[in-house]
């Protein structure tokens, strides 16, 4: 997956595509992920980036006509150079704040800044682990402390165009599985098992989502 400069996603290799939606409960916190949708997959896609395609989540080229600005900005430090850690007994949080897309998972129950504080308690480790593993952004991680390694479902590689409809607004793309993503510069990015890359247009941490889909409930126009 490259970042082209000032241009959409350009996703080689037929990763799946499909959409999710946040599902939630009766208090409105969010709680899984449901699949609403797929699409063809096929061995070249050009993704939106600038978020005016009137053919999301595929590029129609009017980042060229809006003269879209998608210079990336993000600090391309390693993420446990840059996340904070909060220690629990039984796990330790890793978070990197200005990588959060606003899903909400991390509210449900107690806090997720609670919940690692009582992972001593199998139940509550159970909802600390749920709420991390639902993070479309990576932007948590869990480190056991008995391995000092990370805790990571195994996730095949595929890209997610996801909904809010709590929220009443499109989000990010949700890139699963350690897909490669190189910026427009070539270089690499860290290899990770979840990232939210923005495709509203309006992120100030490009190429990832830092929640601004929210602010005007953007919506791609599928919804």
């Amino acid at each position: 997956m490259t970042v082209t400069k000032d241009g959409p996603y350009k996703v080689e290799g037929r990763v799946p595509l499909i959409e999710q939606a946040i599902g939630v409960n009766a208090a409105g916190e969010s709680i899984n992920w449901q699949q609403t949708g797929d699409f063809e997959s096929k061995p070249t896609m050009m993704l939106c980036r600038c978020g005016q395609s009137s053919n999301a989540p595929f590029c129609d080229g009017s980042h060229a006509e809006e003269g879209f600005d998608g210079t990336e900005v993000a600090d391309r430090a390693p993420y446990e150079k840059q996340a904070k850690r909060m220690e629990g007994p039984r796990y330790t949080l890793l978070d990197q704040e200005d990588l959060c897309a606003i899903a909400r998972f991390c509210d449900t129950h107690k806090t997720v800044w609670e919940e690692v504080e009582k992972t001593d308690d199998p139940e509550h480790a159970a909802i600390f682990l749920d709420q991390i593993s639902n993070c479309v952004s990576g932007r948590l991680v869990a480190i056991d402390n008995e391995t000092g390694e990370p805790v990571h479902a195994q996730r095949g590689q595929r890209i997610s165009v996801t909904q809010d409809p709590a929220e009443e607004c499109s989000g990010p793309l949700y890139v699963e599985g350690g897909l490669r993503v190189v910026s427009a510069d070539g270089e690499d990015y860290e290899l990770r098992n979840r990232m939210a890359l923005c495709r509203c247009g309006q992120s100030g941490n490009k190429p990832f989502c830092d929640g601004s889909h929210m602010k005007g409930g953007w919506s791609d126009g599928t919804r």
